[in-house]
């Protein structure tokens, strides 16, 4: 039987491939980006596909690849993140064996993450993968500050000086190591700041996090922990 007596055939162009998910049809649609981070790139793509293009019914859209792998990476940090601080909150409470001191050092973070922040929102970052670590970084050196300013008043406290007289010398004592601390800290990320070649979109969110929430924690820790350390002290006196 002929096949011209079964069917009509006729050559014309399809498609080379047709690629399925769970039964599905799909089509997949790369793009490779470079000299910016990719979820401020990913955020301006969704919003103009969903003002310019009205998929038809039954059709959607996902967004995989490097993105995805960053949303799940993201996720992971919500854990990590409250863990660290948790873990940091635990090992100052074992160095000083006081829940107030550990308290008072702790509330060093949101000093460097406020220049940490205004940073990203300058530079027109987003919050990404490499700039929540750089977060995780930065609060490491700044606990580190800490650490050491509030320990060295406390051993003033303890050789029988008075209170106003070790936050004064503690401050002035501990302000040149505090200050190499975090001048090392962020000149050996300035190389980072200024990446242009590949996998400069990892250095530099990180970089910038971290400088700016140096210069910021530097600067408030000298200021802000002796005057809390006082108010910390004074409650307890009061307490007692």
């Amino acid at each position: 039987v002929p096949l011209g007596d079964l069917a009509d055939t006729s050559l014309s162009d399809g498609p080379s491939q047709i690629s399925r998910e769970m039964g599905k049809r799909r089509i997949v649609v790369g793009i490779n980006v470079r000299d910016r981070d990719l979820g401020s790139f990913v955020a301006e793509l969704q919003k103009a596909v969903s003002s310019q293009i009205k998929l038809p019914e039954a059709y959607y859209l996902e967004w995989g690849g490097q993105f995805q792998n960053m949303e799940r990476a993201l996720g992971h940090l919500k854990i990590i993140i409250p863990i660290t601080i948790g873990a940091i909150f635990f090992l100052l409470f074992m160095l000083f064996n006081s829940l107030r001191f550990a308290a008072l050092i702790i509330l060093v973070l949101p000093f460097a993450s406020i220049g940490g922040v205004v940073s990203l929102f300058i530079s027109g970052e987003y919050l990404s993968v490499p700039a929540s670590v750089g977060f995780i970084a930065l609060w490491g050196i700044a606990v580190l500050n800490g650490v050491v300013l509030v320990s060295y008043i406390r051993n003033l406290r303890d050789s029988g000086l008075t209170q106003i007289q070790a936050i004064r010398q503690g401050c002035a004592q501990r302000f040149r190591p505090v200050m190499m601390t975090a001048t090392v800290a962020l000149l050996g990320l300035v190389p980072f700041l200024f990446a242009t070649g590949p996998g400069s979109e990892v250095q530099r969110p990180l970089a910038i996090v971290v400088i700016g929430g140096l210069m910021t924690s530097t600067l408030l820790t000298l200021i802000m922990l002796p005057t809390l350390y006082k108010w910390f002290e004074e409650k307890r006196e009061g307490f007692d």
